[in-house]
């Protein structure tokens, strides 16, 4: 006999419901408060179980990311028995199946469980199969076949995140092409092995599956929500790509499948992308001679806080990555070291060209740099706590930069900045676009600040 607590079709009463949740609930935390207690030292309140665990680390704990790890694959299988025995809780109750996945939506979860937690048993017509579980049929089936996708694909895509982050230290083509792939993949097979269940409700599990899995590594505190918002595009087009073929696979013979989708996490060994060393320039026009741009080039006065209300680029800047504030030098000339301070910290720029203007027999002058250190591209965030996330080290990495000033016909000034890096995220194609992007407005953001201070003095 299968436990009614794990059997999918299995009534579950009020009573059973209530008594089995703090049953579970107290064994997990016990287990919880007893690791993170030989980790940090530090007891955990049972209010861990009112707010997300990340919380610990207000509390003065410090878990290790192998224990945080360890805690979240912990918890799947405790999700899991949470939200199928709130679906037939929901049965039992004659409500639709689906309320009982509110068991995962965060805050509100409290007021699905107290509501199932009093809804009476419905009354069966014949008093003597009230507790015979019927077949699944129509959305009751199609719900508990959107779960145990949904289940398995997160599992699948916490897994190759760890492998490829946490074991491998890697961020190329096996985390953001294999893990949505896999994802999609293994959580449409699910989803239609017994019965197809249409393309449109396909693409439903498979983009609920990156949702899912990007709001437990936020409730982990493992990313925060600004780098899971720009993978989420790419996450969620593989995503789709591996459901469609997970569908069709759904109905080949299951060695096939095994053969077609344990290839997946191979990529995450056998990465052959290399970081390149990219450009990106930015030109803006001054109004006032080569002369005047020049100081403000080698250092130049502090930049109020970035606003939504300072238009395109804005937004990012606002919200956690890091931007520029100002400038200081010290020395003059080749072997001077200039310091870009930003709201995470200073680039440390060694001065390597140094051409005034007006020692220029074309008049152009040239500012160029090495960068020797560098605070992290952004301090990432999420509704619990702040996120340093691994990726924020390294990954995205200034080599060196200039500056070029040219006199222009009527006076002024072509101010033009480059800044040379490497990125060392596949699949470059895609994360790119996003550097690029983010350097043009820190650029912007810099020689609009010159120009600005030019124009004034």
């Amino acid at each position: 006999m299968v436990p009614a607590v794990l059997a999918i079709r299995a009534p579950v009463s009020r009573r059973v419901y209530v008594v089995t949740g703090l049953a579970l609930g107290i064994a997990k935390y016990l287990v919880d408060a007893g690791v993170l207690y030989l980790d940090t030292g530090v007891w955990a309140s049972p209010l861990l179980y009112l707010l997300p665990i990340a919380q610990l680390r207000f509390s003065g704990a410090e878990p290790s990311d192998l224990v945080m790890l360890g805690l979240l694959l912990w918890t799947l299988p405790f999700a899991w028995i949470g939200g199928t025995m709130s679906v037939r809780r929901a049965q039992d109750a004659g409500l639709p199946a689906p309320l009982g996945l509110l068991f995962y939506v965060p805050i509100v979860n409290y007021v699905a469980i107290a509501a199932l937690s009093l809804a009476p048993t419905r009354a069966a017509k014949d008093p003597g199969t009230a507790l015979v579980p019927a077949p699944l049929q129509g959305l009751d089936r199609a719900t508990w076949a959107a779960m145990m996708g949904v289940g398995a694909g997160v599992a699948s895509g916490l897994g190759m995140t760890v492998l490829s982050v946490y074991v491998l230290g890697e961020y190329g083509a096996g985390l953001f092409v294999g893990a949505p792939v896999l994802m999609g993949g293994v959580a449409s097979w699910l989803f239609n092995l017994r019965r197809p269940q249409g393309t449109l409700a396909t693409l439903a599990v498979t983009t609920l599956t990156v949702a899912v899995t990007g709001g437990l590594m936020l409730l982990f505190a493992l990313e925060g929500i600004l780098c899971i918002a720009m993978a989420a595009p790419i996450a969620v087009v593989l995503a789709a790509i591996g459901g469609l073929l997970g569908a069709a696979l759904a109905r080949a013979e299951g060695r096939s499948v095994v053969a077609s989708f344990a290839v997946v996490p191979a990529l995450t060994v056998l990465d052959p992308s290399e970081p390149e060393l990219r450009p990106v320039v930015t030109v803006v026009d001054v109004a006032a001679p080569p002369e005047a741009v020049w100081g403000l080039v080698i250092a130049f006065p502090e930049i109020a806080a970035p606003t939504a209300a300072q238009g395109t680029g804005s937004w990012w800047l606002d919200n956690g990555v890091a931007y520029p504030v100002r400038a200081r030098i010290e020395g003059s000339g080749v072997g001077a070291v200039r310091y870009c301070e930003f709201s995470t910290g200073p680039f440390v720029e060694p001065i390597t060209v140094w051409e005034p203007p007006q020692d220029s027999a074309t008049g152009v002058g040239r500012l160029g740099f090495d960068v020797t250190g560098q605070p992290p591209v952004m301090t990432e965030w999420n509704p619990f706590r702040v996120v340093d996330a691994p990726h924020l080290q390294g990954t995205l990495k200034s080599r060196r930069g200039e500056f070029l000033l040219t006199p222009l016909p009527d006076g002024g000034t072509r101010l033009q900045g480059t800044t040379w890096y490497t990125l060392d995220m596949g699949p470059q194609l895609y994360w790119t676009l996003w550097s690029d992007s983010l350097l043009h407005d820190i650029h912007r953001r810099v020689l609009e600040h010159i120009a600005a201070e030019a124009v004034a003095s």
